[in-house]
């Protein structure tokens, strides 16, 4: 069993770690665009903010520290809102309300991993009417997704009265149809218009429509194949992490987690049963990490 002095050293191994990745450190802060974009590039995928109780890389804790987000618009730290508007159909990184629905910007690269992994199979101008006949899409995602589909991009006043959704009793059955939709990698934001009363307004458009290519490299990628990749990366940010965070973050089946993690456990990529004392579990570590 692990003393207390080297229980004490992992985890501070661990932390060391996770200060270069998620870039606490003042001297490793992403300073401009250049940086957040390879900032991404590295880490594969990461959480515009932080999220609460999720631990993994944000954007916002890269530049500003590893503080709260303020309320305060002339906030330094918010100069990431700006890069992330800059960027919206810039075909430079992939933005949009996917990990648990919140806000995340994935690379490229390891976009088509998560692609394959959504309910998109065939036709993009087809396949949503049989996950509307399943039920497993509600009335208001298809009539938004129908809009985009005729009209194409719009901006979310002009998205609303598309899909005859503009009444005050529509805006929770709306907003959960955009959420839906983006998580499901079905439409994404591309650009901001000045509409609306607070002149800020997305515009959206059909995800296979917009990014082709991605949608075909998805083709030839395999879901235990996807899920391998995007938990190594999850390691290769966290350094040490336990089933129910992957759980947490990835919304993934226990047996679609114990599969993957014991793929990566064979390949020696993690090590399993690290007992943290101070924590109480038994934690999966990036075997480079390991004692």
């Amino acid at each position: 069993m692990r003393d207390t002095a080297e229980d004490q050293f992992l985890t501070d191994r661990i932390n060391v770690y996770r200060a270069e990745t998620f870039c606490t450190q003042p001297n490793k802060r992403v300073a401009n665009l250049d940086q957040a974009i390879d900032f991404i590039n590295q880490r594969g995928f990461a959480f515009f903010w932080p999220i609460k109780d999720v631990l993994f890389p944000s954007l916002w804790v890269a530049n500003a520290g590893n503080r709260p987000v303020p309320d305060e618009h002339d906030d330094p730290g918010h100069v990431t809102w700006g890069w992330k508007d800059s960027l919206l159909g810039k075909r430079r990184w992939y933005y949009g309300r996917i990990l648990r629905k919140r806000n995340t910007i994935i690379s490229l690269e390891v976009a088509p991993y998560f692609y394959s992994l959504s309910e998109n199979y065939g036709d993009y101008l087809e396949d949503y009417l049989i996950q509307y006949e399943q039920g497993r899409m509600t009335l208001e995602a298809r009539l938004v997704y129908e809009a985009l589909l005729k009209d194409g991009p719009l901006d979310t006043l002009t998205l609303r009265k598309s899909a005859h959704l503009t009444g005050p009793q529509s805006d929770s059955r709306f907003n959960k149809a955009l959420n839906d939709l983006m998580a499901n990698f079905m439409i994404l934001p591309i650009g901001v218009s000045d509409a609306g009363q607070w002149h800020y307004a997305h515009v959206y458009e059909i995800v296979a429509r917009h990014l082709p290519d991605m949608v075909e490299k998805a083709r030839f990628i395999q879901e235990p194949a996807a899920r391998r990749k995007l938990v190594e990366l999850y390691f290769l940010s966290v350094g040490a992490g336990r089933q129910r965070d992957l759980k947490k973050i990835f919304g993934w089946t226990p047996a679609e987690i114990e599969k993957t993690l014991n793929q990566l456990l064979e390949e020696n990529v993690i090590v399993g049963g690290v007992l943290l004392s101070s924590q109480g579990e038994n934690w999966y570590l990036l075997s480079q990490l390991s004692i």
